[in-house]
């Protein structure tokens, strides 16, 4: 079975479950690594139109036991329905604090944030750059302003990885 329509599946399973949980799946992946396969999920907390307030009032996380809960859920379904084939190791964890920006609403969502952006090809001799994230442009562009004030724009077929920068 298709790497995709294992994750397509995943994500048809957890749905409704998830969001009666107010959680969502961030992303997930079946990936062999080595001689083993896994499936991991990335859980996060239910976002929405109003939720930036809200994150801004009283920020909520994933809690271990929120991954429990979707862990046990998910296993049960799957052993019921036996979509995959191969044997492999179920790992359900939070997009944790430096999580890499995937989708379009994630963009949207940590806009204003500072951000890591990790390039498959050096530019001005760096591979790396930091800076506050202005956004995603309509033809897929990624703006931050760096450190100096100075805006800079990357394809974001060029980019490897968008993270959330963590600041200690």
């Amino acid at each position: 079975m298709a790497k995709k329509k294992i994750t397509e599946i995943v994500e048809e399973i957890t749905a409704e479950f998830l969001a009666e949980n107010g959680l969502e799946l961030y992303n997930s992946e079946f990936v062999k690594e080595g001689k083993d396969w896994f499936l991991r999920l990335y859980i996060d907390r239910l976002t929405g139109e109003d939720t930036a307030e809200a994150e801004e009032e009283n920020e909520q996380y994933v809690s271990t036991d929120d991954c429990e809960k979707v862990s046990r859920y998910l296993s049960d379904e799957l052993d019921r329905l036996d979509p995959i084939e191969q044997n492999y190791y179920l790992e359900v964890s939070s997009p944790g604090l430096d999580r890499e920006l995937i989708k379009e609403k994630d963009f949207v969502r940590f806009c204003g944030h500072m951000v890591d952006i990790s390039l498959y090809k050096a530019v001005n001799g760096s591979k790396t750059f930091q800076g506050v994230l202005k956004g995603l442009t309509k033809d897929n562009k990624i703006i931050i302003t760096d450190e100096n004030g100075r805006e800079m724009e990357f394809p974001k077929e060029q980019v490897a990885k968008t993270r959330l920068a963590v600041i200690f």
